[in-house]
Formats: structure tokens, sequence, C-alpha cells
């Protein structure tokens, strides 16, 4: 590592840090502003309200992020413009893009960070946070964590079997109610299974006050028992997991809390490859896929404004950095609810803003004078 190098790293860790403690005072008081009535509700006293304040902090820092870089990388490339630094090494050979190396590190530095703070630290904590909400009263949980659904529809496509479950469904005892399933044998007309309940227990679901029925002209009732083992019916809890996550985001679409991490998500992918809205699930894939690429992204927009020699341009090139990542996670949102509507692939939904402004990125760059 050259010194310019190690020179260039420590004046952007400065400011990075200020910057994010300026934002982390003013995100701690308009959280205790806004969450207050949850806090008084939940009936937490002051230790319980500090852990439910650290408990949605990856979900702020995944927020400023991107902006934090931005803020960052402009003023300290400022800094060296204003100061001819950048002008003295250009003039000794160094090329622009040399000089940028420390800022391209910490942007995939911050890349990793945002994927695994995004994919393990944040469902951690929003366990973490109804566990918190409901430690002293009872309530309904944070949709987006909760285990019981009221109603579930699953479909099995490859074993032509349709699941409904409309007394509700438990994630965590694998139980459920009012339970009809419709399937096609390899051999013989359709059947029709209906229950009061059913539980999953070794490996095989158990049915309890079970009718089966066979659809000849009409539905003929095949019979009528307490119990009932069916050993080829190899849907898992863990599927029906899934449906239930995914069609709880789905119903909030872009929302990002409504997310499901990459580790249930491609499993539910790959489960239900024939289904009709599967574009919605591989727009999310890809989303979450794209959206760390976002701190990169934003280390290309910072270098072509805040590397310009002057001191008229730097008022320009900050606000004109700002404007432009703004109208980049506009585009994003734009792009991700065409791709949830079908409008287009879900891979092309999720990476055209990152592709248009790191071309756009890059070609400003090479402009630099």
């Amino acid at each position: 590592m050259r010194l310019h190098d190690r020179y260039f790293f420590r004046e952007l860790f400065a400011p990075l840090a200020y910057i994010l403690g300026g934002f982390l005072v003013f995100w701690v008081t308009i959280f205790f502003f806004t969450k207050l009535d949850d806090i008084r509700e939940a009936k937490l006293d002051a230790l319980d309200s500090l852990e439910y304040c650290v408990a949605g902090l990856p979900e702020f820092f995944l927020l400023v992020l991107p902006m934090l870089l931005l803020l960052g990388m402009l003023y300290a490339l400022t800094h060296h413009a204003r100061h001819n630094e950048i002008t003295a090494l250009r003039s000794a050979g160094v090329s622009l893009w040399r000089l940028c190396v420390p800022y391209f590190v910490v942007s995939l530095v911050a890349t990793g960070v945002y994927f695994a703070v995004n994919e393990i630290a944040v469902p951690a904590c929003q366990q973490w946070t109804a566990d918190i909400l409901t430690r002293h009263v009872q309530k309904n949980r944070d949709p987006r964590i909760r285990t019981h659904f009221n109603s579930l529809g699953f479909r099995n496509v490859r074993a032509q079997r349709i699941w409904n479950i409309l007394g509700g469904y438990d994630i965590v005892t694998t139980t459920m109610a009012k339970v009809d399933v419709r399937w096609m044998p390899p051999s013989g007309p359709q059947r029709l299974l209906v229950a009061e309940s059913a539980v999953y227990t070794n490996k095989t679901w158990v049915f309890f006050n079970v009718q089966q029925f066979e659809l000849r002209d009409r539905w003929v009732q095949l019979q009528s028992t307490n119990q009932l083992a069916v050993p080829e019916f190899t849907e898992t809890p863990r599927q029906f997991k899934l449906e239930a996550r995914y069609s709880e985001a789905n119903g909030l679409l872009s929302s990002r809390s409504a997310d499901i991490p990459l580790v249930d998500l491609w499993p539910y992918i790959r489960q239900n490859p024939d289904r009709k809205d599967i574009n919605r699930a591989l727009t999310k894939l890809h989303g979450r896929i794209a959206a760390p690429w976002t701190c990169f992204i934003v280390a290309l927009m910072a270098i072509p404004f805040g590397a310009q020699s002057g001191r008229r341009n730097l008022f320009f090139g900050v606000a004109g950095s700002i404007f432009i990542c703004f109208t980049f996670f506009v585009l994003q949102q734009v792009s991700l609810a065409f791709g949830m509507g079908g409008q287009l692939p879900g891979w092309i939904a999720a990476w055209l803003p990152n592709l248009v402004f790191a071309g756009v990125g890059i070609f400003l760059t090479l402009r630099v004078r």
C-alpha cells in the first residue's frame, strides 16, 4: 500500500465517523418520538426501551449507509481537490482511477457489510424487536415475524396437490385446522381429503376427523375416520413456512421490511418454478442481491463530482451528485415496481438502475480533467 493510499483512507474514515455519529444522534431522537406510543403500549421500562432502540439499528444502518458513503467521499474528495492534492498526484503520473482505489475498497467492503446485515442481522433483530414488545404485554406480533397465519393456500405443482388451510396454520407447532387437500393420484379420479386438523410428526402428515372423497360423476365418500396418516403427502413444514412468509411479503409488494431473506426466498423459487407470479419472487431475489451494490454505485457517482478541481464547482458537484443519487433511488423503486408487476423480467428490473448509473459514473469520471 502506497503512502497516498494510507493518507486517503485516513482522511475518508474521519468524515465517515462524524457523519455516522450525526445520523445516529438524529435517528435516536426521532426514534423515541415516533415509537413513544408503542413503548407505552408495550409497558417498556428504560432498559427495555434502550434495548428496543438497539434492535432497530440494523435497519436504520442499511437506510443511511449509501448516503453516508456519498457524503463522506464527497467531503474527502472536495477537501483534497481544494488543496490541489489530487492535481499534484495526477501530475506525478498517478491516474484518477488509481487515486480512487481506497474509495473503491471502502465501497466494496460496505457492499459486503450491507449484504451481511440485510441477510443476517435484520431478520434476527426483527425477531428481537417482537420479543421485546411482547415481553410485558401479549399482543399480535409484527406480521414480518409472526408464527400463526389465519389461512393459507399451497399448491404443489409437481405432485398436483392443492392445500387449503382455512382454520389457521402455526409454523412452530406445524399444526393446521380445517384443512382440505385435493390431488390427482397416478391412476384413478381426483380425490379430496377434508379434516378438522392435522399435524406433522415423524416426517408424516397425520389428519384428525377425516373424510375422503373421490370424484366420479359426483363426489363420493370413500371413508371416514378419526385419524389418518398419509405418507404420500411429501410436503414439509418448511414448504408451508416459505409459502406463508412469501404470501405475507407479497401482500406488501416492494416494502423493504417485508422482504424475505435469500435463505428462504431461493428455496421458495425452486419449489414453485411454474407459478404464474414467479416473476415477483425473482424480482425480490435479484433485488436483494443488487441492493448492496448501491454502495459501489455511490462511489462511482461521488468521484467525478468531488474530484473536480477549482473552487467554483464544489457546490455544483455536491448538489449535482446528490440529485443524481436521488434519481437513482427513484429509478430503482420504479424499476422494481415494473418487475413486481410483470412488465420487466426480475433480473432486469433489479439490475437495470445499477448498470445505468454505473455507466454514467464511469463516463463522468473519464471526463474529469
